[in-house]
């Protein structure tokens, strides 16, 4: 590439939601670094604020298509999505549950986990956008030491290096399934029989648990931990979007290049009327700058 500078990618979303609206504000808001260039990818096709259509889908799915091209022939350093209208991405054929297995399948990736982070609070998930009924079914040993790994590996380059020197060593809780992670298999014993022999094979020096799930986003907030490990979607994004809402950014782990994004959606009924908040987008994009610079550095240190 021909600038030192990281080059992001910002898709636009479904332009009849905020997206637009928090890109723009965003890259005006002089809270993005001077240290990237950003190009906006993507059409806007006439709609109303408010009224996704077929074909402001069609031109959501179109960004993400380019936007990935780019960032695999090397055009694009990091992707930072808009938020998508779901139903309508799969009235025109759009397969996936979200953008994070998008991106996944279009890099070949299968190693890959949805993390979502603010300033007091990280979260992993184990299970993502799969029925709540199928959760027990669907934990593995495996799938929890994967993913584990992958939040570690992020803990290690974002986290761990701004803590205070007498706590170098990560701290990931790993949160229990159960309420009060089981209470010794009174009830359930996912705890006993996947969730703590995953926590010994990830590492207890590094990885605690398994957890009592209403006590310990409450610690991770006091600074006790450095991030969760959880088991299911609403088990992570609830306390994340209630402590961070305004804050939080989404964050693909595992993809040859960092992708993150807004943790909110379209919010159509707020769409046009100018009192959308960019804040979790400019989370985003900083983010992404802080990641595409790591891994230029990590590229330019392996190269000398």
């Amino acid at each position: 590439m021909s600038t030192t500078k990281p080059r992001i990618g910002i898709t636009l979303g479904d332009c009849a939601g905020i997206g637009p609206e928090i890109v723009d504000l965003a890259l005006k808001s002089g809270r993005v670094p001077d240290s990237a260039e950003y190009v906006v990818i993507g059409r806007q096709p006439n709609c109303h604020p408010g009224e996704p259509t077929i074909e402001t889908a069609r031109a959501a799915a179109a960004a993400l298509e380019e936007a990935v091209t780019l960032a695999r022939r090397g055009e694009l350093d990091a992707i930072v999505t808009g938020p998508v209208h779901k139903a309508r991405m799969y009235d025109i054929g759009f397969k996936f549950p979200g953008q994070t297995e998008f991106f996944a399948q279009r890099c070949g990736i299968k190693n890959f986990a949805m993390c979502l982070t603010a300033e007091k609070i990280t979260v992993a998930l184990v299970t993502t956008h799969i029925p709540l009924r199928k959760v027990p079914r669907a934990l593995k040993q495996s799938e929890i030491v994967r993913v584990g790994l992958l939040l570690l590996d992020l803990v290690q380059r974002r986290i761990a290096p701004k803590r205070e020197p007498e706590t170098p060593a990560p701290r990931i809780a790993v949160a229990g399934l159960n309420p009060h992670a089981g209470e010794s298999g009174k009830i359930g014993r996912e705890e006993i029989e996947i969730i703590a022999p995953a926590v010994d094979e990830l590492n207890r020096s590094l990885f605690t648990g398994p957890h009592s799930p209403d006590t310990v986003f409450h610690r991770t907030i006091e600074g006790e931990f450095d991030a969760v490990l959880c088991m299911y979607h609403d088990q992570g994004l609830i306390p994340l979007k209630l402590h961070a809402f305004h804050s939080g950014v989404n964050v693909t782990l595992g993809l040859p290049f960092p992708r993150t994004s807004p943790d909110h959606g379209t919010a159509f009924e707020i769409a046009g009327k100018g009192i959308a908040r960019p804040d979790s987008m400019i989370a985003a994009i900083n983010l992404a700058v802080e990641l595409a610079q790591q891994q230029k550095t990590t590229k330019r240190t392996k190269m000398s």
